[in-house]
């Protein structure tokens, strides 16, 4: 049962690792909360790049988790739990950080 979860959970690293690399060459669907819930207007003249940058460091980071609990689980050392736990906790300041720091210089480049 431990390959088994191991193995969905490596296959699901390995495609968040694949979004992530799409995200840093700023390909593919921007999987961006702003991205998402903006209108056509703001889709058009926003500018992408911090955006598809953010997401892809969000996607690398979560890859690493479901990589560290693949192993984990695979081979039964649990206290990679933990370290995954850290990774979600910095992958959530990140986010939020980075989310702020992208507002902000966007509100400086208006003004």
């Amino acid at each position: 049962m431990n390959l088994v979860i191991s193995v969905i959970l490596g296959v699901a690293a390995i495609v968040c690792f694949i979004i992530s690399i799409r995200q840093f060459n700023n390909k593919g669907y921007l999987l961006n909360n702003q991205y998402i819930f903006a209108n056509e207007e703001q889709r058009r003249t926003m500018d992408k790049k911090p955006y598809y940058k953010q997401s892809g460091i969000v996607f690398l980071m979560i890859s690493i988790v479901e990589l560290l609990d693949a192993i984990g689980i695979y081979l039964e050392v649990y206290m990679l739990t933990n370290v995954s736990i850290a990774v979600v906790v910095v992958t959530l300041i990140y986010a939020s950080v980075s989310t702020v720091a992208i507002e902000k210089k966007q509100k400086n480049k208006k003004d």
